[in-house]
């Protein structure tokens, strides 16, 4: 039995009680696309009880931080933003107060999240005891992100930070000269076809997690991943962004805002059990979604499982 049905039978089970939709696509073709009903939320918003379809735009969270990777690449690609190897502090020269016991900061640290500041996600994110929400809350979220104290050198330690997203999102928007979801929405969803909103708050986007797009949009950009970026984002930069760069603590591994499981598959993942996961070898492309917010993200472990087996 292929992936697709034996996520078709995973799905018959019940051991994935809150996904919201799933599409597999292989060699370019969808292969199984299903759809679920569950209590949902547009980030803290309530939405109710919705019944999903091919239609129905969902929540991506932190996959939006990928996204931004793929942003990046396109900027690099036009010499708008900096490169990874540049100092990040000069690109914010705003702050000369931050810079003093932060001069080896790069762009490359935010890109892996290595900054070396403090940081805390592991409170659910409807409190601002979490980084990322007193970020949001702050009256300058990238002063907030910048002034954390230093823990540790730069480079040394992979530290969960949607800071990191939020400073990359903020350069490639000063590079292009345009907000973000402009940007976003005339280099890269608008000629795959793709109808996503872009969540903001303060007039801002929110590159650490405010994407909303439907499985079908998100599977797209997989397969603009596999096919080496399809002349919209430079194929260098889509192996630079999946090559592996700090190992994480549970034994997998990060690249540029993705991560990585060297010689088997790239992810995209965000809270509540949204994913993207591109298996090149195989030719496939895996988006999920679903509504296991701020807990253990069950129904798309077990559809991760059923990806491991082969």
């Amino acid at each position: 039995m292929g992936i697709a049905g034996r996520i078709d039978e995973l799905l018959s089970s019940g051991k994935a009680p809150n996904l919201h939709g799933v599409v597999v696509v292989q060699d370019g073709q969808i292969v199984l696309e299903r759809y679920g009903a569950g209590d949902d939320f547009r980030l803290n918003d309530p939405l109710g009880h919705v019944t999903f379809d091919a239609g129905t735009p969902h929540d991506l969270r932190s996959v939006t931080k990928s996204v931004v990777a793929l942003l990046y690449g396109i900027a690099l690609g036009d010499g708008l933003v900096p490169s990874p190897g540049d100092g990040l502090l000069q690109h914010f020269p705003q702050y000369p107060d931050l810079v003093e016991g932060r001069e080896r900061l790069t762009v490359e640290h935010a890109l892996t999240m290595t900054l070396g500041l403090e940081w805390d996600e592991s409170v659910p994110y409807t409190s601002s005891a979490n980084s990322e929400i007193a970020m949001e809350e702050a009256p300058d979220r990238y002063r907030y992100i910048l002034s954390r104290p230093v823990i540790e050198e730069p480079g040394k330690r992979w530290l969960y930070c949607g800071g990191a997203s939020a400073l990359i999102g903020r350069l490639i928007a000063d590079g292009v000269k345009a907000p973000l979801e402009e940007f976003a929405r005339e280099r890269l969803f608008g000629p795959l076809g793709i109808d996503a909103e872009w969540m903001t708050y303060r007039g801002v986007a929110m590159a650490a997690s405010g994407l909303r797009m439907r499985p079908r949009d998100l599977a797209e950009l997989g397969r603009l991943v596999l096919e080496g970026g399809r002349g919209l984002v430079p194929e260098s930069w889509i192996g630079e962004m999946q090559r592996s760069r700090v190992r994480i603590a549970d034994g997998h591994e990060y690249g540029y805002q993705w991560y990585v499981t060297p010689g088997r598959w790239v992810a995209a993942h965000g809270n509540g059990g949204q994913a993207l996961v591109v298996v090149p070898d195989r030719r496939l492309v895996v988006a999920l979604t679903a509504g296991d917010y701020n807990s253990d993200q069950v129904s798309t472990a077990a559809v991760m499982e059923e990806l491991r087996k082969d």
